[in-house]
């Protein structure tokens, strides 16, 4: 298989021990009887989905999330037998393949049992679907909104052992990340509401994303779905303090693959949108929005040598420049994230220079930007 990007100084490099620290923290931290299970939905945000499960497993994490179906069979095909819950909802049609690969779903209607359990039937599927009920509290996403919908659904799915196993039942808040604390009070209030209607808890009762372990851990549950700060990123940004060291896993670097002397007037990229007031040096780096790093950073940095370069012209779909302090040799390594010397440039700063979240970031990194893992 051809590596796209293989070619090119420009990589994303991933710190597993990050990834490690940051897992060991929250298990130190939580219920020694709640389980942690590690989301590597979207390539492990960016960091690589197999690399980072890997990881995770190897700290502690029992079990794993993931957004859609074929990132959990990704999982069973690299040989992960934990717990692996899909939390969108997945097509019915694919019932007998969930089964097969004992794979748990996120089920927000009974129509959507209905349908697979025909399904099922008519596939003669032996093994049933493990379920995790989703409760709509307040997030407007998927799930269960009233408590006769939610009970008519369990006596339901209860009457029917041989096709599905109410394995979990779980909900998501959608402010946990915020000081003002008054819509995620709204949201267990709804929770208590709803899963009063249940009866008999299933195996798994989780509410935790990342946000609400660091910041309200009492309604963990006994399962914290541990998230972005898996990877080291504070979930709200900098609105909170963590409870504990975060260490970031992600950075990404290039190097310099053309240095020249600009004179005074003349103009760098499309548009023409950065004139030089003065004979300066520039540096053209190899990335562009093509690899997720956007156009609008634009007058952003970088580091080269440990010293804070800007961003000049517009950036390119493949390439960029920048200002540098002096003349500096071709192959010189460029940090776009991450640390160089005494400066530091972290994604929290790069989206907000973007005025975005740093989730963004991070899952916008393309793929032909190789990953690089040390251990």
């Amino acid at each position: 298989m051809v590596v796209i990007g293989e070619h090119r100084h420009t990589q994303v490099t991933v710190d597993l021990q990050a990834i490690k620290h940051n897992v060991e923290m929250e298990m130190a931290r939580k219920d020694p009887l709640t389980e942690l299970w590690a989301v590597v939905k979207a390539n492990g945000y960016g960091h690589g989905i197999l690399q980072v499960a890997q990881a995770a497993k190897q700290a502690g994490a029992t079990g794993f999330c993931v957004a859609i179906l074929d990132e959990a069979l990704a999982l069973r095909a690299a040989g992960f037998t934990e717990p692996i819950l899909v939390l969108g909802i997945t097509e019915p049609e694919y019932a007998p393949l969930i089964a097969e690969q004992r794979i748990s779903v996120a089920v927000g209607s009974l129509d959507w049992l209905q349908t697979a359990e025909k399904i099922l039937t008519a596939n003669a599927t032996p093994d049933p679907i493990h379920v995790h009920l989703a409760l709509d509290t307040g997030m407007g996403r998927i799930g269960f909104q009233t408590p006769a919908d939610l009970a008519r659904t369990v006596t339901w799915l209860r009457a029917h052992t041989a096709q599905f196993d109410f394995e979990g039942i779980f909900t998501h808040f959608a402010t946990a990340d915020q000081s003002d604390d008054t819509y995620f009070t709204h949201q267990v209030n709804q929770w208590k509401r709803l899963i009063a209607a249940v009866g008999e808890l299933p195996r798994y009762v989780h509410v935790s994303n990342s946000a609400t372990s660091l910041w309200h851990q009492a309604c963990n549950g006994n399962v914290v779905r541990f998230g972005v700060a898996l990877y080291g990123l504070n979930p709200s940004g900098t609105a909170l303090a963590a409870p504990y060291e975060l260490a970031p896993a992600l950075s990404l670097t290039a190097q310099l693959s053309f240095v020249k002397r600009l004179a005074k007037g003349q103009s760098v990229s499309y548009g023409a949108t950065y004139t030089a007031d003065r004979a300066e040096w520039v540096g053209t780096v190899p990335i562009g929005y093509a690899d997720g790093y956007e156009r609008r950073l634009q007058g952003f940095h970088v580091l080269v040598n440990g010293q804070y370069c800007e961003v000049i012209g517009r950036v390119c779909m493949d390439q960029l420049m920048v200002r540098l302090p002096a003349q500096v040799a071709v192959g010189t390594q460029v940090t776009l994230i991450g640390r160089d010397g005494d400066h530091e440039i972290t994604l929290q700063d790069v989206a907000d220079y973007c005025g975005t979240i740093h989730y963004e970031i991070a899952c916008g990194l393309a793929p032909r930007v190789p990953r690089i893992y040390q251990d």
